[in-house]
C-alpha cells in the first residue's frame, strides 16, 4: 500500500491505478493503446509535479499489523521530508520469509523492511543488508546506549551492525494472583524450586487442572529456560550443538519433569481450544506468553475477573532468570539506491515519542529504555514485569540455521515429553540433528581456516 501524506486527492487516485493501466496497454489496439499509454503519461507527470522536486520513493516492507499503523506515523515524517515519499507495502507473515528470498535473488529487495531478529543472521550470510554502524555513529537520533543491551546484540553479526530494533519481544508468566493465595504463596515464584511448589500445590489432574500450559509445539518456552544456563546452545564457533552440556539438560529435565509429574498438560497449541478462557476458568494457573497476550487477557476475560491476573518476570534456577531477546528491527537493502532516505526514516521511527505512538497503535514493546517513559506503560502494573524482564533477556546464536535448529530442538523435546526419549537421549538426538545441519557452516570455517 502507499501513503502519501501531503498528496492531494488529484494526485493519489490516479497513483493507484498506474500499474494495471501500464499492464493492460499490451493488451489493446491501435488508438486506445495510444491513448493509454498518452493517459499514463500524463499521470506520471502529475506525480512528478506532486513530488516537490527531486522526490524519493522509498519501498518499505512490513509483516504483520505494524504495516497498518506505520502508514499512521507517515505524514508527519513526510512533512519533514518532503522530498520522500514512503510506500509500505505489507506482506502477510506466513509468505515473508520466502518472498524475502526470492525478492534478494532476483534483485528486487525493498530499501528497507521490518526483519524477525532472527533472520538477520540469514540476511547477512546473503549479504543483502547494508552495515549501519557508520550511520549511527553520525546520528543524534540513534543512542545504543538507550536500547536493551541484548536486544541491541541481535542487530550483531561478525562484529558488524545491520539492523535498529523497532519493537521488542519476550516471554514470561501470566500468572492467576487469586490462586496463588489460596494455596498460600503471596508472590510469584522467584526460582525454579519455588516454581515447582506452586506446580504441585495447584495442579490437579484427576479434574484435568495443571499450574500450567506449555504446548508442546511451541520452541520458546523450552528456550527460555535454556537461555537461562551458563552454558551456550551452540559450540567450536557456533558450528556444532551443544545441547549435552550440563546446562541444557538441566533446563531440559525441568522441563519434561512439568509434565511427567502432570503439573502441564501433553497437548500442542492446536489441541488447547480457547488458553484465554480457560485460564479464567482456572484450569492454567501460569500461562507462559508475551506480552500480546496483556490486551487479549483485558479482552476476553469478564470485569469481574480482571484483578485475579497479573504478571511476573521469568524465574531462573536460582533466582530471577534470563528470557527471550524477540522482536524486530528495522534493516536497509545493500542494493537500494534510496539508502540515506530509508536512514532518515529509521531515525525517526526510532525516536522515543514516534515509538510511544506506535505502542498505542500496536502494542509492540519499544526497544529504548527512555521510550518506557511515557504513562501508558508506566501507569500499566502488567507491562512493569516485561521492562523489569527485557534487562535479563538474551540473545539466540546468530547464525542462518538458527530457526530449523529451534524448531528440531522442540519436535525432539517432545518426544522426551512423550516418554520415547530420556533426558540424556533427547539431548545427544539434537545435537545429532543440530550437527548434521550445521555441516556447511563447519565446511566453510574450515575452508576460511585453510586459506589463513
Amino acid at each position: 500500500m502507499s501513503r502519501r501524506g501531503h498528496a492531494d486527492e488529484r494526485c493519489a487516485r490516479p497513483h493507484g491505478r498506474i500499474a494495471p493501466a501500464a499492464r493492460g496497454a499490451g493488451r489493446v489496439r491501435g488508438g486506445f493503446r495510444r491513448g493509454v499509454r498518452a493517459a499514463a503519461v500524463l499521470v506520471a507527470l502529475c506525480l512528478a509535479g506532486c513530488a516537490h522536486g527531486r522526490g524519493d520513493t522509498l519501498v518499505f516492507w512490513t509483516f504483520g499489523p505494524e504495516g497498518d499503523a506505520v502508514t499512521k506515523l507517515l505524514p508527519d515524517f513526510e512533512r519533514t521530508h518532503p522530498d520522500i515519499h514512503v510506500e509500505v507495502q505489507q506482506l502477510p507473515l506466513s509468505a515473508a520469509h520466502q518472498k524475502l528470498l526470492t525478492a534478494i535473488a532476483g534483485g528486487t529487495a525493498p530499501d528497507m523492511a521490518q526483519l524477525g531478529n532472527t533472520w538477520l543472521p540469514e540476511m547477512v550470510a546473503l549479504h543483502a543488508l547494508a552495515p549501519l554502524q557508520q550511520r549511527v555513529a553520525a546520528s543524534a537520533a540513534v543512542v545504543p546506549a538507550d536500547y536493551f543491551a541484548s536486544i541491541w546484540a541481535t542487530n550483531v553479526n561478525g562484529g558488524q551492525l545491520y539492523g535498529i530494533p523497532w519493537y521488542v519481544d519476550t516471554r514470561l508468566l501470566f500468572y492467576r494472583s487469586d490462586l496463588l493465595k489460596q494455596a498460600g504463596f503471596d508472590a510469584p515464584p522467584r526460582d525454579w524450586a519455588e516454581w515447582r511448589r506452586m506446580l504441585a500445590a495447584l495442579s490437579h489432574p484427576e479434574r484435568k487442572v495443571y499450574g500450567i500450559l506449555l504446548p508442546t509445539n511451541e520452541y520458546e518456552q523450552l528456550l527460555s529456560l535454556a537461555l537461562q544456563q551458563p552454558d551456550p546452545l551452540l559450540r567450536d564457533d557456533d558450528s556444532r550443538g551443544n545441547f549435552e552440556s550440563a546446562g541444557f539438560k538441566r533446563a531440559l529435565g525441568f522441563y519434561v519433569d512439568t509434565f511427567r509429574l502432570r503439573q502441564a498438560p501433553d497437548v500442542t497449541n492446536v489441541e488447547v481450544g480457547n488458553p484465554w478462557e480457560e485460564f479464567g476458568r482456572g484450569v492454567y494457573a501460569f500461562y507462559f506468553s508475551g506480552p500480546w497476550n496483556v490486551a487479549e487477557f483485558r479482552k476476553r476475560l469478564p470485569a469481574s475477573e480482571q484483578g485475579d491476573w497479573a504478571t511476573a518476570p521469568l524465574p531462573g534456577p536460582d533466582g530471577p532468570g534470563a528470557g527471550l531477546a524477540g522482536g524486530a528491527s528495522l534493516v536497509v537493502f545493500r542494493a537500494s539506491k534510496h539508502q540515506r532516505a530509508a536512514w532518515a526514516l529509521v531515525e525517526y521511527l526510532s525516536q522515543p515519542q514516534v515509538q510511544q505512538r506506535f505502542y498505542r497503535l500496536t502494542g509492540d514493546m519499544p526497544p529504548r529504555r527512555s521510550s518506557w517513559d511515557s504513562p501508558l506503560l508506566q501507569d500499566d502494573a502488567a507491562m512493569h514485569a516485561f521492562r523489569d524482564q527485557l534487562e535479563r533477556v538474551k540473545p539466540t546464536p546468530a547464525v542462518p540455521e538458527w530457526e530449523r535448529i529451534a524448531v528440531m530442538m522442540q519436535q525432539v523435546a517432545a518426544r522426551a515429553v512423550a516418554g520415547e526419549l530420556t533426558v540424556d537421549q533427547a539431548a545427544a538426538e539434537m545435537d545429532r540433528q543440530a550437527d548434521i545441519i550445521l555441516a556447511k557452516r563447519r565446511s566453510l570455517l574450515d575452508g576460511a581456516e585453510a586459506k589463513r
